[in-house]
Parts: C-alpha cells; structure tokens; sequence
C-alpha cells in the first residue's frame, strides 16, 4: 500500500536530496572489529583492507520490524541477518588507487555459498548518508530486505561517501562500476559467492547498476558473472531527457535547482566544466555545499528556488546546450543503454509521475535497447509514495518488485 509521511516542504526535500529519512528514524551505527579476511586480489582492487560488524537481527522478526519501521515490505523476509562494513582497495576516476566502504548484509543461518543482490543507491549529499554508516533507513531497507530473503546483498557507498576519502564524484558511472565491482570483490573474500551475480539500483544507483552489468557481462572480473539486471527509476538518458525536462520546470522545483547545482560541481571534478565557480553561478559559495559534510537541510537552505536565481546566464546556457567538459561528461553517462547489449533478463522499473527522474529515460532506455535486439520489460509502479515523493516511492515498491522477481529466478 502507499507509504505516505506528513512533512514540510523543507523537510521533504531534504529527504528526496539523501535518498533517506535518516535524520528522523536511522541511527549511526557503531560498528565492531573483526579479522580481516583473506582477499581474492585482482591487480589489488577488491582486496579487503578492513572488516566491521555493524549490527545483528537475529530473527525474521526483528527483520519484519525493522524494514517495517523504515517504510519497506516485509513479507519475504525468511532469515535473521547480520549486516558488515567492508572497507577495500579501488581506483579513483583517474585509476590511482583508493579506498571505499559498503555494506555486506547475509542472512543467518546460510553459511554456503550465496547469491549475490547488488544494489546500488540513490543520490546522497554527506558522506554519512551512505549504506554502510546508516542503519533502518531508506538505504538500508534494500539491502536488508534482499538479504532477509536469503541473498547476500552487496550495496557500495561509492568513492567519497561512507568512509572513503576524497569528494564523491557524483553520476560517475566509471568509478560508480569500479567501486560496485571491487565490492563485489571484497564480499567473495568474506563470504563463498556464486558466479552469477542480480544487479539493481535506485536513481543514481540504476545507471550505476547498468555500468555493473556491462562490466560483468564483458568479462571485466574473472569469476563473476552478469545474471540478470533491475534497475529503478533511473536517469539513463540524463543529457538527452532529464537535463531538458529540469530545464522546462517539468520536475520537482527544488529538487531540480539542487541537481543541477550538483551535476555542474560533481562533472566538474572528473571532466573540466568550469574554471570558475561565478561563470556558472549567481553565489559562487553554492560549490561548497557539495563536499560530503553538508547535509541534505543544507543544500536545501543553501540554495535559491528557482534554475534563475542559481545559474548565470552562461550556466542556464551550458545546461541547455551542453558543450565541453560537461558534454564529455554526458556522454560517458548516457552511454549505460547505448553501446552495450545485455544478454540476460532485464527489467526497467519506474513510476509514473516521478517528479525528480523523468519517466522519458526509462522509455529512451528501452527504446535503445530494443535496437540492439533487447526486450527489455518495463514496468510501472503506479503511484506509490514515500515522504510525499513518487520518486522515493518507486525503490519501496521496487524493492519489493525486484525481490520477487530474483526469487523467480533462483
């Protein structure tokens, strides 16, 4: 049934922006050390650096309870879980070697060799508001509902979000593919994993999810494999669909101007978009709320409401008609449905009346697809919300959705 909180405007938007309530019903986890497991290393990427209990539900019980508090179905759930912060050796978007954090959840009970979930998340501003920092939460509720099901659920925090360092290069499919990957990596290091991996992913995390699949499937790790994919209510066709509907006040007002504030501060880290913060924006000090200490409350406070009184001219400009930099960094987005032919099962999920991702990248996404000789099922979610956000609500029921699918398919 639809999921519906009362909340201002303010604190409506500060939960769209961190992809979960965790101000009002997650807490920080305090985790417990444990030995470091030996790692299967691949040039170094994905070996396990460090090793953290964060927290037990030792029955289907306090699963139901806790997916139940924090807005998810719970009715798959079989197994208790115990739920770890993996922190392992990556590549930064300039391939030097770094560090990440994720979260391993695996149900108790199952010592053989599991089914892997990747689930990749939605768009968060602060480090803290990442998988493996949070618990009972909009980030965690996937993870533990896959994992409550008897999958192992795999779920990256990304590069500079949880405990990695560095600023977080948002809606980079390259590192967001590597640091789901190397995850993945670390995970089989911790735990016996089947080859065959189902990928998902939630708003940003559905591009990031299709950048997984296609790694999988042409054979960047030797031992994993693509089985299926899943994504949500992603921003496939960002350039070409979800820049232009922003721009024609198509999408959610606030919401909009806080993305396009951060796409032009996160491409900018990774392709040259801008020498200087006042070319794009009217208060030059908006680039500074994007450095992984700022809350969701603070962009919102931070910024103006409206694409005009963010943007200069030039910057309402270059989004419009996307050039240089920012054009390279497009590319390399779009391209998650464009120059790949997954040759697995695949479902598109979306919502109808999404006011944050359009549903026009989801049918772009397909239509590519089809092209290839791809048929991939879209499926409409109907209007199902969460905190007053269609979009929000899209990874609840999708949750739920996906979960019964990959039980289908195992």
């Amino acid at each position: 049934m639809p999921i519906r909180r009362r909340l201002t405007t303010a604190a409506a938007c500060t939960v769209l922006l961190i992809g979960a309530a965790a101000g009002a019903t997650g807490a920080t986890v305090a985790p417990a050390h444990l030995p470091v497991a030996h790692a299967q290393n691949q040039d170094g990427r994905g070996t396990l650096v460090h090793t953290e209990r964060l927290y037990t539900l030792k029955t289907r019980e306090a699963v139901t309870a806790e997916l139940t508090r924090s807005g998810f179905d719970a009715s798959q759930a079989r197994h208790g879980v115990d739920a770890y912060r993996l922190t392992y050796r990556t590549i930064d978007p300039q391939g030097q070697p770094t560090t990440a954090s994720g979260l391993l959840v695996l149900p108790r009970g199952r010592e053989n060799r599991l089914r892997a979930v990747s689930f990749a998340h939605g768009t968060s501003s602060q480090r803290g508001d990442a998988p493996s920092v949070q618990r009972g939460t909009f980030l965690t509720g996937p993870p533990v509902a896959y994992a409550s099901a008897g999958f192992a659920a795999v779920a990256p925090d990304y590069l500079g979000l949880g405990t990695g360092p560095g600023p977080h290069p948002w809606m980079h499919v390259p590192s967001e593919t590597t640091a789901s990957l190397d995850l993945l990596r670390a995970a089989r290091a911790f735990h016996p994993l089947d080859r065959k991996v189902l990928v998902t992913g939630f708003s940003q995390g559905a591009s990031a999810a299709l950048g997984l699949g296609r790694a999988l499937q042409v054979g960047d790790d030797r031992y994993f494999r693509l089985g299926a994919l899943a994504p949500i209510s992603g921003a496939y066709d960002f350039g070409g669909a979800e820049l232009p509907a922003l721009l024609a006040a198509e999408l959610d007002r606030k919401s909009s101007v806080i993305y396009a504030a951060y796409t032009l501060v996160a491409f900018n880290r990774v392709h040259r978009v801008y020498d200087d913060p006042r070319e794009v924006f009217e208060d030059p000090t908006v680039e500074a709320l994007f450095d992984g200490e700022h809350t969701g409350a603070d962009l919102y406070r931070g910024t103006p409401d409206s694409l005009e009184e963010l943007l200069t001219s030039y910057g309402l400009d270059l989004l419009a008609h996307p050039r240089g930099g920012l054009a390279d960094a497009l590319r390399e987005t779009d391209s998650v449905c464009r120059d790949w032919t997954p040759r697995v099962p695949v479902r598109l999920y979306m919502a109808s009346g999404d006011e944050q991702a359009t549903t026009a990248n989801t049918a772009h996404c397909a239509e590519s697809m089809r092209s290839m000789g791809v048929e991939p099922k879209v499926v409409d979610l109907g209007a199902v919300d969460y905190t007053e956000s269609r979009h929000l609500g899209s990874n609840v029921k999708g949750t739920e959705e996906v979960l019964r699918w990959f039980r289908q398919l195992t």
